[in-house]
């Protein structure tokens, strides 16, 4: 059932953009609150005297949480509905950013992180069903989408300069104002959000699956954070690994017998759909891996404050602009795909520009990558988020939200710990960055492979070139959903 809210003609009325600005307002602070607290880390660590495991653990507690509790977030949202859990989740990132800004121990801190992760793995997903609802399919919902995932973007490329600059007054600053703007949000959400699809499974909620899953998931991100210290425990991480494809492997056992399955067996043999989330993973993996290794070279070999730093990646930004006026137009023409493909393409041209960057270079020859990055994210991360639902029937949603931003929790997860491992294997300094950055160049390539077979498999299934490519939300697609 849709939860639009249609003016004249059938098209989308001011409450839907109302509800569209919310849910924008409640991603870009997802994405600005983790971008803002990896700035203001040092601040951090000198105040309150963290470790340097302690000051990781920070990272990695939301990390975990966020990783860890995303599918079963996204399946909630569909089952107890998606305003209700959107709104009660919101309110709990709330209070415990809240709580983070008054740490006074690193204990604290780590735990205010985790429990933040996880209301945004619960709040995430559900965001994005609740745009898709208010939508109907077609040039409005790719619109919408269009102008969310710009938004999402947006969010962590501003983040850094905010970061930057609330870190200058005081680094508790960096969860107090994710405060006031989630308390915003929220009031706006109770008026103008709504969700025809509230009801409860006849059969229950999966607890059994619930919990091997969130078990398995919260094994697989500790697993991967790991892997950036890869002579720490390697017995220990193996065996990590092995008790989370146990647990999956039980997970798969309780889903065939259950008859509520908090994931449908037959959705994860969707090869669109694992292609999608594939390239998700990638494309986020190479970002993540980039975006760590240019803050070293700015700040740590050029001696850049993070303000400086914060400003020269602030181009990347130019998707939040771009995605909402460009890429409508483009997938409508185009097609979903292509846009997507041109869009990882131009990603690993961006990274593989700036391999022979040297201690001299001045702003003006790294300015082409990143503006050519800033394009990348404009093309491609709203066909993402828009093939994350393409084909998908309206009450999974949630969980094919869910899906996707753990693709690209756990693609940043393990492009950080790539390019770490990598930079300390190879060596400190400029060096041993340069050949790190090759795990950036290689991921996006990857990721383009990825989609590219898409393309291909498609033309050779329909006999039709790929320029026959339906457009996410095409009347193919409704007719197809109608007919099931």
């Amino acid at each position: 059932m849709s939860n639009s809210v249609t003016g004249s003609g059938g098209r989308p009325g001011g409450r839907s953009w109302g509800v569209l600005l919310v849910l924008c307002g409640a991603i870009f602070l997802e994405g600005i609150d983790v971008a803002m607290l990896n700035v203001a880390l040092p601040s951090i660590r000198a105040d309150l005297g963290l470790s340097t495991g302690m000051l990781s653990g920070v990272v990695s507690a939301y990390v975990l949480g966020y990783g860890g509790f995303m599918l079963l977030g996204g399946r909630a949202a569909d089952l107890l509905g998606h305003r209700r859990m959107f709104v009660l989740w919101l309110a709990v990132f709330l209070v415990f950013s809240g709580l983070g800004g008054l740490a006074t121990e690193g204990w604290t801190l780590l735990a205010a992180r985790f429990v933040t992760g996880v209301a945004a793995a619960f709040m995430a997903p559900a965001g994005l069903a609740l745009v898709t609802s208010a939508f109907p399919e077609g040039p409005a919902r790719t619109r919408a989408l269009g102008v969310y995932a710009g938004t999402a973007a947006g969010g962590f490329s501003l983040g850094v300069v905010a970061g930057g600059a609330l870190a200058s007054i005081g680094w508790r600053w960096v969860f107090f104002a994710p405060v006031v703007l989630s308390a915003l949000i929220l009031a706006a959400a109770l008026v103008l959000v709504r969700d025809a699809r509230a009801e409860r499974s006849p059969d229950g909620f999966d607890l059994a699956g619930a919990f091997t899953l969130t078990g398995a998931m919260l094994l697989l991100v500790y697993g991967v954070v790991r892997l950036e210290r890869a002579g720490d425990g390697p017995f220990v991480t193996a065996g990590v690994f092995a008790a989370a494809l146990a647990l999956l492997r039980l997970f798969a056992r309780v889903e065939r017998r259950s008859p509520s399955p908090l994931v449908r067996p037959g959705l994860l043999r969707t090869a669109p759909l694992v292609r999608v989330n594939a390239a998700a993973l990638l494309f986020l993996a190479a970002f993540a891996g980039f975006q760590f290794l240019a803050t070293l070279y700015f700040q740590e070999l050029r001696g850049w404050s993070t303000m400086q730093t914060g400003l020269a990646m602030l181009v990347i930004g130019l998707d939040t602009v771009l995605a909402p006026v460009l890429t409508p137009r483009l997938v409508n023409r185009f097609g979903n795909t292509r846009v997507l493909l041109a869009g990882i393409v131009v990603a690993a041209v961006a990274y593989a520009l700036f391999l022979p960057v040297g201690m001299d270079w001045a702003y003006v020859a790294m300015l082409p990558a990143l503006c050519l990055l800033g394009l990348s994210f404009a093309l491609a991360y709203g066909p993402l988020t828009m093939a994350a639902t393409d084909g998908v029937a309206e009450d999974e949603h949630g969980l094919a939200g869910g899906l996707l931003y753990t693709a690209m929790q756990f693609g940043t997860a393990l492009g950080l710990s790539a390019v770490t491992a990598v930079d300390v294997a190879a060596g400190a300094g400029l060096d041993g960055l340069r050949v790190a950055l090759v795990v950036p160049v290689a991921a996006a390539t990857l990721g383009a492979a990825v989609i590219a077979s898409g393309l291909r498999t498609r033309a050779g299934r329909d006999g039709a070139p790929p320029s026959a490519t339906l457009p996410a939300g095409s009347a193919a697609t409704g007719s197809a959903r109608a007919a099931a």
